[in-house]
């Protein structure tokens, strides 16, 4: 509620639309903020308490705060919860994630602190029981006011810092990480599900943790499950819980990782790999809010984030019926793909440089120098092991080199066996003249790639190529892989 006194200001060059000497110190310091109460009352009281510091705008209702979000835009919101139809809350949880959405302190009667205390956990800046004081209302209001400019100039800065190939753990200066970067800087504070695929290696858990780490879950709990490392028997407990003897062995109750990351972020690693059953579980959980653990049918309400990882061809998955599409579309309503190191060699020297100067303080010494030679050598290989290989390659070469400089010799001896077959030996079994031994080579070279596209994890390999875990062990001693 701005008093606009209109003035000849022309000695200073300024419209004389803009008025007086108070209005013009509030364009250097425009603030709008929204008053949501349907006691008219209340609205008077709030607006006199901001007036000639805010513009101030009033709604009675959700409905009509909603229109004065997309009209007025205001930088804070001060929001009743007890309103006619909806209440302040589900306001609340429409901003949400919105990274642009104003700072929001939350109006409660008398008794429903915990009420309020529930709304500080889904985004508000604080809270302010009635009857309250006009004084620590303009004090706790200039401090949300503050803290929402401050977000907003983090989040500039860190699309800054994506835009120029970084994102926490993660460094990339090609197109496509800069372009994954800006992406995830820009949906981190939301609450979406989000997808992440890419070959093993590629740090699709440090995407996942970076994606928390900005998110306004971040001051609750990250919790991560490898969906591949654990038997199918034992997921759904890890998962959901469950209660004492619910099965052999379950001697205690055990809370699942839906209910450890409550009101946080779950990350799910390589849900790919996750049995039919098990899905539909989740898909249901993610839907009404609400798990059940092993041996009981008393459901418990879970406020989390979904964040999945795979490096499977989800969509070939549904087409086989080994993957749920409903649970699909429920997951990824953002998808994030992390590019194999073999499609952006631009990044290794990146790379190479940040993992050097981390293993220089890690062995508090310089170690030995890094050769063009060498880092060209690094740049022409494949890494079928993604990031990961190249980080453990940095490493043996910073501890096991022969000299004072890196040298070719110390990166193929770094890589060894790991690197991809060369033309001529994967040109092998066309040169065979008998069938049997054409079908060993090809056997041998076909298989050799595809353990190393995931990371030599023999029951995943299996699976993609669709042969029985034990069959593929048996093939993998027959032949003599390593």
């Amino acid at each position: 509620m701005r008093r606009v006194v209109l003035a000849n200001v022309s000695d200073i060059g300024l419209p004389t639309c803009l008025g007086g000497w108070d209005t013009m110190w509030s364009m250097t310091n425009f603030r709008v903020v929204l008053v949501v109460d349907d006691e008219p009352s209340a609205r008077y009281a709030m607006a006199r308490a901001f007036e000639s510091i805010y513009t101030v705008v009033e709604a009675a209702s959700v409905a009509e705060a909603r229109e004065k979000l997309a009209s007025a835009k205001p930088d804070l919101v001060l929001l009743d919860h007890n309103l006619p139809g909806e209440t302040g809350l589900s306001l609340l949880q429409d901003m949400a994630g919105n990274a642009t959405a104003p700072a929001v302190i939350m109006v409660t009667a008398h008794g429903s602190e915990r009420l309020a205390v529930d709304a500080m956990k889904a985004g508000a800046y604080d809270y302010l029981v009635k009857p309250f004081d006009l004084e620590e209302l303009r004090m706790i209001t200039a401090r949300a006011i503050e803290h929402r400019d401050l977000r907003l100039e983090v989040a500039g800065l860190r699309e800054i810092a994506a835009a120029e190939g970084q994102f926490g753990a993660m460094t990339g200066g090609s197109t496509a990480m800069r372009e994954l970067f800006l992406t995830a800087a820009r949906v981190a504070q939301t609450d979406l599900p989000i997808l992440i695929s890419g070959e093993s290696g590629t740090g699709k858990d440090l995407l996942a943790q970076e994606l928390h780490r900005l998110s306004r879950r971040s001051r609750n709990k990250f919790v991560a499950l490898n969906c591949a490392a654990l038997p199918e028997n034992l997921v759904e407990s890890e998962l959901f819980g469950h209660e004492r003897g619910a099965f052999t062995g379950a001697a205690t109750t055990h809370a699942g990782k839906f209910e450890a990351a409550n009101h946080g972020t779950l990350f799910l690693d390589e849900i790919g790999d996750m049995a039919l059953p098990t899905q539909a579980k989740i898909l249901r959980a993610s839907e009404s809010g609400a798990i059940e653990r092993l041996g009981s049918s008393k459901p418990v309400s879970v406020d989390v984030r979904l964040i999945s990882a795979t490096n499977k061809d989800l969509r070939l998955a549904i087409e086989k019926e080994q993957f749920r599409e409903d649970l699909y579309f429920r997951l990824a309503a953002v998808t994030l793909f992390i590019p194999p190191l073999r499609q952006r060699a631009r990044d290794i020297p990146l790379l190479v440089q940040r993992y050097w100067s981390a293993l220089q303080r890690k062995y508090e010494r310089p170690g030995p120098e890094m050769t063009r030679e060498a880092q060209e050598r690094m740049e022409s290989l494949p890494w079928p092991g993604n990031v990961r290989q190249l980080k453990s390659a940095l490493e043996k070469i910073f501890v096991l080199a022969g000299s004072d400089r890196v040298t070719t010799e110390d990166v193929a001896a770094a890589v060894g066996r790991q690197e991809t077959p060369s033309a001529p030996a994967a040109e092998a079994p066309y040169l065979a003249t008998d069938y049997r031994e054409a079908r060993r080579l090809f056997e041998i070279e076909y298989l050799s790639r595809k353990l190393r596209e995931n990371g030599n994890n023999v029951t995943r390999t299996a699976s993609i190529i669709g042969l029985e875990r034990q069959s593929l062990q048996e093939k993998i001693k027959t032949l003599g892989l390593r």
